[in-house]
């Protein structure tokens, strides 16, 4: 293999070969590794004063990468999460590398010895009833658009669903008759159902019988009738947020995102007593312990399990000055 050009050769490879016919990785999948590997050869031009494909991949060496992660979260902002998910695809990559290009393999180990980086877990963010009826009642209903950001919101909060399958659902994705439901292709490829309650499938018939979207592709399309956008979902919802605002205090506090409404469904179902494997199942998550996060967030069910629970009752102390010298060794 040319060394000048082996890194292009490789890039188109991984994609094409492995991406594409072998692994038929999700379009998600294909657009976040993409863009990985878009900052890092626009990141390697800049610094190695090389085209993108005039690059040989030995100019991907370890340092090289870990001075791009490290530019990911100093330059562009990026969370911890966002770089570990940036290196997962170049894992990816120099793990395709290890077999077309063995002669690398030296090098290839020490990239894919790069390890993740560990960060706090903050507590997962969910609407409480109030607010969640609070942001349902801002979409004004006499227009389509109106119409339309109430049944996605409902939905949304209802099923669970990720950004990507909600956008991604069509009319023929909805059945209405008894035991109502929405199928969508989730994350993997992995196709699940989601049962809908009365009031949300009454509303989603009304929604689809309306004689201007019986020509539309998209369940909830754009008012030009293309496929809302991730940003189109989080700009309406963040509008309705600041309206919501202003009769409930606690929504303005609070960042909320498509993600957080499908942790919303989540902990709606968890403090109905819904088992933390069906929830897994609702979900679509490939592990009951992802579900884990719920059970963290959730204060409501900790304070009922401790009013449940014999505790050790402690008695009050009374406070006794130390001794000024050991005082002020204890504050060196």
């Amino acid at each position: 293999m040319n060394t000048k050009q082996d890194l292009a050769i490789l890039l188109q490879g991984f994609f094409t070969k492995r991406l594409m016919q072998q692994r038929q990785a999700s379009p998600h999948t294909i657009a976040a590794y993409r863009d990985t590997f878009r900052l890092l050869l626009v990141f390697a031009q800049q610094r190695l004063r090389k085209a993108p494909c005039a690059l040989s991949l030995s100019d991907l060496d370890a340092p090289f990468i870990a001075e791009f992660l490290q530019s990911l979260e100093e330059k562009r902002s990026n969370k911890v999460r966002t770089r570990n998910l940036r290196l997962t695809a170049i894992r990816a990559f120099f793990q395709y590398t290890a077999y077309e290009a063995p002669s690398h393999a030296a090098h290839i180990q020490r990239v894919l010895a790069i390890p993740r980086k560990r960060y706090t877990r903050a507590l997962i963010g969910f609407l409480s009833r109030s607010e969640i009826e609070a942001l349902l009642a801002v979409p004004k209903r006499t227009t389509w658009e109106g119409r339309r950001d109430y049944v996605l919101l409902l939905v949304a909060i209802q099923t669970g669903l990720r950004v990507s399958e909600l956008t991604a659902l069509r009319s023929t994705d909805v059945v209405l008759k008894t035991g109502a439901y929405v199928r969508c292709l989730g994350k993997g490829r992995k196709e699940r159902s989601s049962p809908l309650t009365k009031r949300a499938a009454a509303v989603l018939k009304a929604w689809v019988q309306e004689p201007a979207n019986h020509d539309m592709a998209w369940l909830f399309p754009s008012v030009r009738g293309g496929r809302l956008s991730t940003d189109g979902v989080q700009y309406l919802i963040s509008k309705y947020v600041a309206v919501a605002g202003r009769d409930c205090p606690s929504l303005s506090k609070k960042r909320v995102t498509p993600h957080m409404l499908r942790h919303t469904a989540a902990m709606e179902l968890l403090q109905a007593g819904v088992d933390r494997a069906v929830i897994a199942l609702w979900l679509g998550h490939e592990s009951v312990q992802t579900t884990q996060m719920y059970l963290d967030a959730n204060l409501a069910l900790k304070e009922e399990i401790l009013a449940k629970a014999s505790t050790v009752e402690g008695r009050r102390g009374r406070y006794h000055p130390d001794d000024q010298l050991l005082s002020f060794l204890k504050k060196l």
